[in-house]
C-alpha cells in the first residue's frame, strides 16, 4: 500500500466514524437515522418538558396529571379509530387494484371481440 492509499483508508474510516458519532451521540436509542435533526430536538423537549412548563409557568405538575388521566382514554380511543381508518383505506387500496385489473380484462376482452 502507498501512502496515498493509507491515508485515504484512515480518511475514509474518519468519516464512517464521524457519521457514527453524529448520528448516535448522546440517545437513547430513538434517534431516527432518516431525520436525525426531528429526533434530536423530539428526545431534547422530551428530556427537559418540565423544566420548561416550570420555567415558563405554563401549568402545574398537578393539573399535568389530571388533565393526562382525563384525556388518555380520549386519546388511545382516537388513536384506535385512526388505526381502524388506516385498515379500511389499505383494504380499499386493495380493492380497487383488484377491481382494475378486472375492469383491464373486460376492457381487453371487448376489444378483442
Amino acid at each position: 500500500m502507498t501512502v496515498l492509499e493509507i491515508i485515504l483508508v484512515i480518511a475514509i474510516i474518519a468519516l464512517i466514524a464521524f457519521f457514527l458519532y453524529y448520528f448516535f451521540r448522546g440517545s437513547g436509542g430513538r434517534i431516527s437515522v432518516s431525520r436525525p435533526m426531528e429526533s434530536r430536538v423530539d428526545m431534547y423537549l422530551d428530556r427537559r418538558f418540565d423544566l420548561l412548563m416550570e420555567e415558563y409557568s405554563l401549568i402545574t405538575k398537578p393539573k399535568l396529571r389530571a388533565f393526562k388521566a382525563e384525556k388518555e382514554p380520549d386519546l388511545s380511543e382516537e388513536e384506535g379509530k385512526a388505526e381502524g381508518l388506516k385498515k379500511f383505506r389499505d383494504e380499499m387500496t386493495a380493492t380497487l387494484a383488484e377491481m382494475e385489473k378486472k375492469l383491464d380484462v373486460l376492457e381487453a376482452e371487448s376489444q378483442a371481440d
